[in-house]
């Protein structure tokens, strides 16, 4: 169980354990803005101790949003709540994440408590764009294929988000090029039919990918890490695959990427998916063995067993988990009081703690 509390160097930073939050979308700003709720949704997963929280899917763009409730950063405006944010995360120990993203043809959808499919004009709903006018399902709306001169607008886009980030505070960044969103979109022949240099061939369909990753690197200093999160394979024949997420990793590595975030699936409505705990752990131990990169495994996550495990058979550098946290904030102090490893408690929390657990200083000090 030591294995979970390890700390893990990143270029210059130090996550204090193997414990990341992984980025969960919870519908609930306005005009791209943080509020009280991410500040508490997040904060409460820092002050239980994760090693590293990552905001939700945040928007490059206004119509990069999943829904129109969707966190974003597109405007220097939404630099100061996420700040806020940022500090009482660091003050609790845990290492800021932004995960920054471009819905695609997925975009302008309802909240899921709103209903399924498209959001009307109405409720905010706007045309989303793509690599190929192809929509994800009938009740999607219906993508416009992007211009040449739009998609280099994307990059730009995805350059100035990873800027506003690094003057938030955040000390990682992730590109969410998973679960059928703009990124992935390129990637698979299933949704891009493209006969430019954008489409068609591997080479061409990871260009987009390449491409902002450069730029990134550009504005994004070259001591803090870059991950990329990334669905392994579409489970769907014809599809983006596992051996094309291996040579994507071995491209990528070099122009800057530190950590390929390995989840599965998202893109095709009539996916095929064979699901169990840690199913897609497997993906990340073969990105990591063939590619040389290091790796985080997430999806359907739960005991500090299952971490434990996978670190010590060097499945995956670090372990992302969601629904666990949505159900227990505090999982990493639970995780650390029933396996007796020594962690870091907030002061304000050490009647709880285990008697030799050093305090971790209050916000503010």
């Amino acid at each position: 169980m030591a294995l979970l509390f390890d700390p893990l160097p990143i270029r210059s930073i130090t996550l204090p354990n193997r414990i990341a939050v992984s980025p969960m979308c919870q519908y609930s700003s306005q005009n791209g803005f943080a509020n009280d709720w991410h500040l508490v949704h997040l904060g409460s997963r820092a002050v239980g101790g994760a090693g590293l929280v990552f905001t939700e899917a945040t928007a490059v763009t206004p119509e990069g949003r999943i829904s129109p409730e969707d966190l974003g950063i597109w405007s220097d405006d939404h630099v100061d709540f996420l700040s806020r944010i940022v500090q009482f995360l660091k003050s609790q120990g845990s290492v800021p994440g932004i995960q920054l993203a471009h819905a695609g043809r997925k975009g302008s959808t309802q909240r899921p408590w709103d209903g399924v499919g498209a959001a009307p004009p109405e409720k905010g709903g706007w045309a989303p764009v793509a690599p190929s006018a192809v929509a994800y399902s009938e009740s999607y709306a219906m993508p416009r294929a992007l211009s040449k001169e739009e998609i280099r607008g994307i990059v730009a886009a995805f350059t100035q988000a990873a800027r506003r980030a690094l003057h938030a505070g955040f000390s990682v960044v992730e590109l969410h090029a998973a679960h059928g969103y703009l990124l992935h979109e390129f990637f698979s022949p299933l949704s891009n039919e493209r006969t430019d240099e954008y489409g068609g061939s591997f080479e061409n369909r990871t260009r987009l990918a390449r491409e902002v990753v450069s730029a990134i690197r550009k504005v994004w200093p070259a001591h803090l890490p870059l991950f990329i999160r990334i669905s392994a394979t579409d489970w769907k024949e014809g599809g983006w695959n596992l051996d094309q997420s291996v040579e994507l990793a071995r491209q990528i590595a070099p122009l800057g990427v530190d950590l390929v975030d390995c989840s599965s699936a998202g893109l095709v409505h009539d996916q095929k998916i064979v699901t169990g705990p840690g199913f897609q752990v497997p993906f990340a131990e073969r990105i990591r063995h063939d590619a040389g990169v290091m790796t985080g495994a997430v999806g359907l996550i739960e005991t500090k067993e299952q971490v434990a495990e996978i670190l010590a058979r060097n499945q995956a550098d670090l372990v992302f988990m969601a629904r666990e946290f949505l159900r227990d904030p505090y999982w990493p102090l639970r995780a650390a009081r029933e396996s007796k490893q020594t962690v870091s408690w907030p002061v304000q929390y050490l009647r709880a703690a285990p008697p030799e657990s050093p305090a971790r200083k209050p916000f503010g000090v």
